[in-house]
């Protein structure tokens, strides 16, 4: 029995690498995306309205927070529309 728990304890310090550096990853990229929403509140509290003009002024302000942050930019939400 205490070699089945040495064996145990053995291979649990073995693979829980592997597992941290993937949690590490995963708390990066939550840490990122709560960063780009910190961005996208900003742009709504600076331009509330929902005109052409203001949702023009919000994207642009997003976009520009993101790149100060050095934030991956956001899609649009709705096409562009046709020229």
């Amino acid at each position: 029995m205490y070699r089945l728990c040495q064996l145990f304890v053995i291979a649990l310090m073995l693979f829980a690498g592997p597992a941290e550096a993937a949690t590490l990853q995963g708390n990066a990229v939550i840490a990122q995306w709560k960063l780009m929403d910190v961005c996208a509140r900003q742009a709504q509290t600076a331009y509330p309205d929902f005109t052409a003009e203001e949702n023009a002024k919000r994207e642009a302000e997003l976009q520009r927070c993101l790149q100060r942050g050095n934030l991956p930019p956001r899609q649009l939400l709705s096409a562009p529309p046709p020229h």
